[in-house]
């Protein structure tokens, strides 16, 4: 199992992107899985349904399967939000996992970026950046670069950067929590 990250502000095109890159990827038989981040509270859940019903009256987890696919519901309730190491540790086994978002944890990422946007690239300022997909010249980088509209292309960048579950994870667990937020964090960056 290996690990890449897919980082960028809002608006870049990392869902749109992935979209395209995971059939790519599955074509050629790899096995995905995706983590993503919300940078706001969601809910996969509806009320009136009877895990709801569960899950607002206290239930720490709450499981709903059939015959088509099962999700578990986890409240985190007083608890902190899990850091990326803890999460990946709750997937199941598969060729590649694909993070979109956790841009200030220390695993391996490819930057995305698109000029319309009129943001700053992100890669002078996160650590881990193995490559880029955008549309335009970046300042000062000699790095693996791709385009925007190069969904094969992209689907191999993020291949090349992965790296192995078990090394990523060492590597995030030996980053304190608290050295994560001190780093600046500018409130209108997503992803």
């Amino acid at each position: 199992m290996k690990v890449v990250g897919l980082a960028g502000w809002s608006g870049a095109g990392k869902t749109t992107l992935l979209a395209r890159v995971i059939p790519v990827l599955t074509g050629q038989g790899v096995t995905v899985s995706t983590v993503k981040h919300a940078h706001h509270a969601f809910d996969i859940d509806q009320p009136g349904k009877d895990s709801h019903a569960h899950r607002t009256a206290g239930a720490t987890e709450v499981l709903v399967a059939s015959g088509r696919r099962w999700a578990l519901m986890h409240e985190l309730r007083t608890a902190e939000e899990p850091r990326l190491a803890e999460l990946l540790t709750r997937l199941s086994p598969v060729d590649l996992v694909i993070v979109e978002g956790f841009k200030r944890e220390a695993h391996p990422k490819i930057e995305i970026h698109r000029a319309a946007n009129g943001k700053p690239w992100l890669f002078p300022d996160i650590s881990h950046v193995h490559g880029l997909i955008c549309d335009a010249d970046p300042p000062q980088w000699s790095g693996p670069r791709v385009s925007l509209d190069a969904a094969e292309a992209a689907a191999g960048l993020l291949l090349d950067a992965a790296e192995p579950l078990a090394d990523v994870i060492a590597r995030l667990m030996a980053t304190p929590p608290l050295e994560l937020a001190r780093q600046p964090r500018k409130a209108s960056r997503t992803g």
